[in-house]
């Protein structure tokens, strides 16, 4: 048998998510070839909404790198005008949203993650893309000059820059002798997809119980997407998870939080707990790979901070990868990827925090915060910014924002 030959491209991205595919659109838009390998077959079935929501800033990043694009995401989803918080059955917040203004992008959109891949991927193909499925990565090693990646199927690769977007198992972390840094959670939730009544829907807004008063104390989130709602319960510490997350289980639950017609409606179940982690690199020694997305850090879900650090992870990889190739030396070159992986890791540890904190916020059960939310609470009807201070809560800790130079 011959020598298995080596397919060379300028550059590959690993994994086909939606982080994956909005590096490869970066760097087309950059002009730069591109292949993305995946894992999973193309007719592969992602179950579950995932991430549904994009922020006004992650679709003006995504309008530049594929011009449409933003446009295309605001036009499919939906935008609740509406948001209200209660706690234990009283209404302390409510907040209305504007209309976005004629010809601009909204303040924020959401969908359905596989209507969003689907997006993205004819962009992708309109674009150049191309796609290698079921192209499971088994090594890759860099150099000076290029990055090796070898498949499962025994498939060789070269690449002058890899992009690693393969989601939290991150084989590409793993061969750059990076790890996840970071708890996890000790706290379960389950999260329920459920498909919309078309004729008789429920009004669109996201709505946030505190200690919901028909659910003994556990917090419950209704946030709706294009032809859905997603219902989030948080468990308390001795509950049991086949009781509140499996199907069933959440038939008995569900009518107590939501019109009993839904618990016929339940299209996925999943219970979790979430990681608190960010890698210790986003780069390899050489400079070749860069990290983004969920092989670069695991949040806690508020703040919908994954997906929306995920694309600027991506933008900013591949721009880098742009000023890299047409650096003057390899130093120069060197220092550019050095740049957007210190400016992401960055980022990804004050989101991290961020998401910390709000935990803390929503459901920390120190007499502390537990005084501080009963005071809010009982006095939001006097003075509202007690009540904006249970919705949103502190934003995160105090940095220098000049660091980042996108806010996600």
């Amino acid at each position: 048998m011959g020598e298995q030959q080596t397919t060379h491209r300028e550059a590959l991205v690993i994994g086909a998510g939606p982080v994956g595919m909005t590096a490869a659109l970066a760097l087309r838009h950059a002009g730069i070839e591109v292949t993305i390998l995946e894992a999973e077959s193309q007719d592969r079935i992602r179950p579950g909404s995932r991430a549904i929501f994009f922020h006004n800033a992650t679709l003006r990043l995504l309008e530049e790198i594929s011009p449409g694009l933003g446009f295309a995401f605001a036009e499919k989803g939906i935008i609740w005008g509406t948001k209200r918080t209660l706690y234990r059955g009283k209404e302390v917040y409510v907040r209305h949203y504007p209309e976005p203004a004629a010809g601009g992008l909204p303040h924020f959109t959401s969908l359905h993650q596989s209507v969003i891949e689907g997006i993205l991927y004819q962009a992708c193909v309109a674009a150049g893309v191309e796609f290698g499925w079921s192209q499971s990565v088994d090594s890759l090693a860099t150099s000076a000059t290029d990055v090796r990646v070898v498949t499962e199927g025994g498939d060789q690769w070269s690449a002058e820059y890899v992009i690693g977007a393969d989601g939290g198992r991150s084989v590409v972390r793993r061969e750059i002798g990076a790890e996840l840094v970071g708890p996890r959670s000790h706290d379960t939730f389950v999260v329920v997809d459920l498909e919309e009544d078309m004729e008789k829907p429920l009004p669109i807004e996201r709505v946030f119980h505190y200690q919901h008063p028909a659910m003994d104390g556990r917090n419950v989130l209704y946030v709706p997407f294009q032809g859905g709602w997603r219902v989030d319960l948080q468990l308390l510490a001795d509950d049991d998870e086949e009781t509140y997350g499996t199907v069933n289980g959440v038939k008995q639950w569900l009518p107590r939080v939501i019109d009993k017609k839904y618990a016929d409606r339940i299209s996925w179940v999943s219970a979790y707990r979430f990681h608190q982690a960010v890698s210790n690199t986003f780069t390899d020694e050489h400079r070749r790979v860069l990290l983004a997305g969920e092989a670069a850090h695991l949040f806690a879900p508020f703040g919908a901070r994954g997906f929306n650090s995920g694309v600027p992870d991506a933008v900013l990889a591949a721009r880098a990868i742009a000023s890299a190739r047409s650096a003057a030396s390899h130093e120069e070159a060197v220092l550019a990827v050095l740049a957007a992986a210190e400016e992401r890791q960055f980022a990804a540890e004050y989101n991290r925090d961020c998401a910390a904190i709000a935990l803390e916020h929503i459901q920390g059960n120190s007499p502390e915060m537990s005084a501080k939310r009963e005071l809010a609470a009982s006095l939001a009807s006097i003075v509202p910014g007690l009540g904006k201070w249970l919705d949103e809560g502190p934003y995160g800790p105090k940095v220098n924002h000049a660091r980042m130079s996108t806010k996600y």
